[in-house]
This record gives structure tokens, sequence and C-alpha cells, in this order.
């Protein structure tokens, strides 16, 4: 089950498992978004199936993963890529704004993580990759909600994959950096955002990426098949920074 599939990083975790071989329940608050992703794939030959709920109701989430299981069968792995972007400095942002940003990059990851996992003790395995950002660790001008939502979705989820270990459940993050992704480009003033994001702006104390390039959402969603993978059997509660090095491995 993949979470925010319509587009973006969610939609390359969506394609990347299916090629695979695994069958995936794509969800997205989109329905006409997540609907055109699985036709699209669905051409390709991969086992994609659609599912529209709002990751931040408990309600839609218990009930589209009961459908779900009864469609598909028992989730084996979940990946929480839901996530929103609100700019402002922290002094102007509005309650909508933080309590958005955390419905669905905190709360959204909370109710996911506990109704899937719930479902997985009984079976003793599985396994959950939360999305979060580089921006959890390293302090972003107008970036104050989205960071302390990630902030918290990555420390939700080292604690639960502490909790549940002994049920042969591993939860990991991934910290993707700058990738381009629609939610990147809407940050974007002008043709010369991707130039400025790679070279760092002194202004705003924000490094460039010394790999001299924005990551692919394909990348990210390498990172996130290699956790998930029998390959990573011991890992977990670990998060794997993906921005090429723009955080200085720190």
């Amino acid at each position: 089950m993949v979470t925010g599939a319509g587009r973006g990083i969610g939609a390359a975790v969506t394609r990347r498992l299916a090629s695979e071989g695994a069958v995936v329940a794509a969800v997205d608050r989109d329905g006409e978004a997540v609907e055109e992703m699985a036709r699209e794939l669905a051409t390709d030959g991969l086992k994609v199936y659609p599912f529209a709920a709002d990751v931040s109701l408990g309600a839609q989430v218990e009930g589209v993963i009961d459908e779900v299981e009864r469609r598909l069968g028992p989730v084996e792995h979940l990946v929480n890529a839901a996530g929103v972007l609100r700019l402002g400095s922290a002094r102007s942002l509005s309650d909508e704004d933080w309590r958005d940003t955390f419905a669905v990059n905190t709360t959204g990851v909370f109710l996911m993580s506990r109704a899937v996992v719930n479902r997985m003790i009984p079976r003793n395995s599985g396994a959950v990759v939360t999305i979060a950002s580089n921006a959890a660790g390293t302090a972003r001008a107008d970036m104050s909600a989205y960071a302390a939502s990630k902030a918290a979705a990555l420390a939700f989820t080292k604690c639960l994959g502490l909790e549940v270990a002994r049920f042969g459940i591993r939860c990991n993050v991934v910290a993707p950096g700058s990738t381009e992704t629609p939610m990147l480009m809407g940050m974007f003033q002008d043709e010369n955002g991707p130039r400025k994001t790679i070279e760092g702006q002194l202004e705003t104390y924000k490094t460039g990426i010394p790999l001299r390039k924005l990551a692919m959402p394909e990348d990210i969603a390498d990172a996130v098949a290699f956790l998930l993978s029998d390959q990573a059997g011991h890992i977990t509660m670990q998060h794997l920074t993906v921005d090429g090095g723009a955080t200085l491995g720190v």
C-alpha cells in the first residue's frame, strides 16, 4: 500500500514496486489522479489498484485498509508518501496552514501506520517506510510547519519500529532532499529555481547540492524499494537521507 500515490514520489514508488511484481494498492485523496496513474501503469502490465481516501481521517483510513485487504489480500508493506507543503515564515503561518500540514504529514502517518501494523502483528511480518524530508533535521527558512511535521513523522516511525520489532515488523524512514516533483516545482518563482537550489542560497543559509543535480522521484523510489526488500531484512528504526549531499551527511 502506497499513500500519496497519485503523483510525485508516491507515483514513482508505486511504479517501482509494481515493476518488481508487487500488487500495489495506490491510495490518494485525489481519486481521479490515482485512477489515471493506475490506468497508465496497467498498460505496462503492472498490477496497481486505485483507492481514494484522505489519510488524515481515521474512518477513511480504516475503511480503505479493510477494502484493500478484502480485495487484494493482506497488506505486507506500507509506504507513507502522502504529504503537503505550506510555505511561509513561522510568524506568518496561519492556524489552518499548521493544522493542514500536520493533519497529512504527521497524523496521516500515525493513522495509516497504526491501522496497517495492527493487522500485520498477527501475521508476525511486515515493513513500513515513511517518506520524511532532510528538512526534518536541518533548519529551512519558510518551511517550519513542513519541517516540524516531517520531524514528528520520523520520530513516530522509529518509535513504532521499536515497539513492533518483536513481531518481525520493520519500520524505517527515507528522507529526500530537493526532488523534481510538482511540490518542488511549485516552490520555484522562475526558471532559475532549480539552478539556485543546486548552487545554494547564502541569504537563507541553505547549502547547495554537492552532486550538482536535483533528485528524481525514481531515486527516492529506489531507496524505498531497498528498505522494503529482504536485502534490508536486518534494518529497522533507521532513516536514509537521499539528498545528493545537501545536508552534508549530518
